[in-house]
C-alpha cells in the first residue's frame, strides 16, 4: 500500500524563481488499485508520479510504502526498494535506440543482480507478444513495438507497482487502446497500475 501524507513539493525554496508544484497531496493507493492520474500540462502529474515512484524527493510530509517511512531511509535502500517493486513506462519509451529490444528489456535486472537475465527478458517480451523482436535494434521498432518493449522492460523485475507516464501520448488511437488493454490486463492480474494522462 503506498500512502502519501501532505506531501508537497517545492523547486528553488528560498529563491525569487521558487515554484511550488505540489501542495498538501494526500492520497491513499491500495495493492491491486488502478489508478488515473488527470490534469493539464503543467499540474504537477508527472512530479507526483515521480514521487510515487521514488525517481524524486518531496519537499514536505511523509510517504508510507507497506507501513515504511521512505523519508527516513538513504538513497541507496531507496534504490534498491525501486528496483525490486516498482516498473516504469513512459511516453517516450525512453529506451536506447542503438541496443536491442532484448538487451533493453534486461536493464532494469542488472541493479538487483539477476543470474537469468535473458531468460526473464524473453519471459516479458512473450508476455508482450513480442518474443520475435528480441534481437531487433530499437530504432527499427514501431511506436507500438517500442511501448510494448517498454512495458516488457517495466515488468522484467515482477514488481507489484506499474507507473506509465503518459504511456498512449504519442500512439495512434488503435495502438492507444491495445495499450491501454494491456495495462488492465496487468492490473488485472494483481499489480497496482498508475497512469498519468491528460485525456
Amino acid at each position: 500500500m503506498i500512502e502519501l501524507i501532505n506531501i508537497s513539493k517545492v523547486y528553488n525554496p528560498n529563491h525569487r524563481n521558487m515554484y511550488t508544484a505540489l501542495r498538501n497531496i494526500s492520497l491513499t493507493i491500495n495493492d491491486g488499485d488502478f489508478l488515473a492520474i488527470v490534469g493539464e500540462s503543467g499540474s504537477g502529474k508527472s512530479t507526483l508520479l515521480h514521487i510515487i515512484g521514488l525517481l524524486d524527493n518531496f519537499t514536505h510530509g511523509k510517504y508510507l510504502l507497506n507501513g515504511k517511512d521512505i523519508s527516513r531511509l538513504n538513497d541507496k535502500a531507496i534504490a534498491k526498494i525501486r528496483a525490486k517493486n516498482i516498473g516504469f513506462v513512459k511516453q517516450d519509451f525512453a529506451l536506447i535506440d542503438d541496443m536491442t529490444v532484448e538487451d533493453n528489456v534486461m536493464l532494469p535486472l542488472y541493479p538487483i543482480k539477476s543470474p537469468n537475465k535473458r531468460k526473464l527478458a524473453l519471459e516479458a517480451l512473450d508476455k508482450m507478444g513480442i518474443k520475435k523482436l528480441a534481437e531487433k535494434q530499437v530504432s527499427q521498432l514501431s511506436g507500438g513495438e517500442k511501448q510494448r518493449t517498454a512495458i516488457a522492460r517495466a515488468i522484467v523485475t515482477s514488481p507489484n507497482i506499474i507507473l506509465a507516464d503518459e504511456p498512449t501520448g504519442a500512439l495512434d488511437s488503435k495502438t492507444s487502446r491495445e495499450i491501454f488493454d494491456i495495462l488492465c490486463s496487468l492490473n488485472q492480474n494483481g499489480r497496482t497500475v498508475i497512469i498519468v494522462t491528460h485525456d
